[in-house]
């Protein structure tokens, strides 16, 4: 799909099989979550711009290559975002970070919003939306128009799994927005999870229901 990187990676397609698996003790989905996000991140980021500077080795002075301009920062959206958010960091441990506090009415699918937080100089950063679950895509459009109001320019969102249908609402009020995501799934449950999914996120990953 236009505006979609589906990563294939071997790895990252290994541990979501086995996130999928109902049988996934709290703790063992909490690992894989943070695992499967630090794979994630590699994928999303391997077009960072870089730019050479001069360092001395114990036996050389030599030119070498650096991130060029400021770090990232790493949007969770509510407290699935939150699964990712340890696994990324790992691998861009000086990223600011956002908080965007929006959760799904389970009645009317609709965004709501709760809690905002993010760093000052957004418009200098790129923004990585971690929003595993892209299912009905309200969030994630709620979440983009918020971090754009708060100055955001570059905006990527990085999912476990996304819906045609979320893609689709995401692209037509986003189409500056590329999403990443391990999987493709059909379709959405009346009450919005994806199917065949892996259940409610949040409730796996903290062992609530």
């Amino acid at each position: 799909m236009d505006g979609v990187t589906i990563i294939d990676h071997p790895l990252v397609q290994h541990k979501l099989t086995l996130l999928r698996d109902k049988q996934r003790s709290t703790k063992v989905f909490r690992e894989l979550f943070n695992e499967i996000g630090t794979l994630l991140c590699y994928e999303v980021t391997r077009d960072l711009p870089l730019q050479e500077i001069d360092i001395e080795t114990p036996l050389a002075t030599m030119k070498s290559r650096v991130l060029e301009g400021k770090k990232l920062v790493l949007a969770p959206v509510g407290r699935a975002g939150m699964g990712f958010l340890e696994g990324m960091l790992n691998l861009l441990p000086s990223a600011r970070v956002a908080h965007v506090g929006v959760y799904r009415d389970p009645r009317t699918l609709v965004a709501v919003e709760y809690f905002f937080k993010a760093p000052e100089d957004m418009a200098d950063r790129l923004v990585l939306i971690l929003h595993p679950m892209l299912a009905t895509g309200n969030s994630a459009v709620a979440a983009i128009e918020r971090l754009k109001e708060s100055g955001a320019r570059n905006v990527r969102i990085v999912c476990l799994l996304a819906t045609p249908r979320a893609v689709d609402n995401v692209r037509a009020h986003h189409p500056d927005v590329h999403i990443w995501t391990a999987a493709m799934d059909a379709g959405i449950t009346e009450s919005g999870y994806i199917l065949p999914g892996l259940g409610d996120v949040g409730n796996r990953m903290f062992g609530t229901r």
